[in-house]
Order: C-alpha cells, then structure tokens, then sequence
C-alpha cells in the first residue's frame, strides 16, 4: 500500500507483546528531543498509555506517567536537564480551539498525543506516528459475540510507524537530525 502524500511508513511489527511495546517506548525516548512530536492512535487498551509511560522512562522525566484523560494534558519535567515530557490525551477534543487552549510549548517539550490523528497537524508541520491495533487471539475467536472486546489489554498488537510531513512528497528524505530519522535508527 503506498504512502500518501507527505507521509512514509518507516515500520510495521506485529506479534509486539507489553515488553517490546515498553523496550521500543524507552528508545523513542532515548532519541526525543524538544520539538519532536509523537502521535499515538488505537482502540481502549491497545498500549498507548503503556508506550507513552516508557517513553517517560527513556527520557528520564518525572512521574508517574499516567493517562490524561480527565485534565487533557500533563507535562512531567526532565530529572536530567532534557526537555520535559508533554503527555495529550485528545480523545475527548472536538475542535481544534480546544488543543490551541491547552497552550502546549511543543517546540521546547517532547510531546505525545493519545489519539492524535485528527489534531498534530494544528501543532506542528512534521511528526511520528504509531497505530496500535490488538491482534485476535484464539481466546477471541472462541470469545462470546456479546464480549467486550476492549476489556482487556491486547496480548499482542500490530505496530505501525509512519512519518508525517506537510511540506514533503511521499518519498522524502529525512535529515540525519529529524525526528522521523531517529526513531527510524532505532528500527534497523
């Protein structure tokens, strides 16, 4: 499936089980700098808090990193001098004047969107982003029609990596010093 327009797939795991999610959430940590943007999408329990706390990890910042969802944003500061950790929880924003509100410092923060789809391209013209997708078990298939299917956390998930730019045909190429670059390192 081809990229559209400003965007490139830079990875697509799947079988990722809770302990790669955390290892590849504390890398993408490891490589965070101020300005850089992190898109996190997915269904209730597909790992994006999960991803999101060990991206904290690998920064180094202040915790506990926990979900947003009631005050929308969080920021935790670094304990080693880097640019704090700006944790969005979008799910509940209906326009984008609500995000401009939260008056977000995304060129001195890390940032990470839950649910950020429809929103990073209000905050920034370049960004990562990770679908999280729960993949079935044999416990599914044998599960209830009537089951809740987000009752609980996926085993494993399908992981899919893409790099976004507004200003950039579909076959980019990303400076060393991107962001996009960075996480794609990590990958290879």
């Amino acid at each position: 499936m081809p990229d559209r327009p400003g965007s490139r797939s830079l990875a697509r795991l799947s079988g990722v089980t809770q302990e790669r999610l955390a290892e590849l959430g504390r890398g993408i940590g490891q490589v965070m700098r101020a300005g850089d943007v992190l898109v996190l999408n997915g269904p209730l329990g597909a790992g994006k808090t999960t991803l999101t706390r060990s991206l904290g990890e690998g920064l180094e910042v202040r915790g506990p990193v926990t979900s947003p969802t009631f005050v929308l944003a969080r920021t935790h500061p670094s304990l080693v001098g880097g640019a704090p950790l700006v944790h969005v929880d979008a799910y509940r924003l209906t326009e984008g004047i609500e995000l401009d509100d939260l008056d977000l410092d995304i060129e001195g923060s890390a940032t990470v969107i839950e649910w950020g789809r429809d929103w990073a391209q209000l905050l920034t013209d370049q960004w990562v982003q990770i679908d999280l997708q729960p993949e079935p078990t044999l416990a599914d298939v044998d599960a209830a029609p009537d089951a809740d299917p987000d009752a609980a956390p996926a085993e494993t998930r399908r992981v899919t990596i893409t790099a976004h730019r507004l200003d950039a045909a579909p076959d980019h190429a990303l400076p060393t010093d991107d962001f996009a670059a960075r996480v794609e390192s990590l990958l290879s």
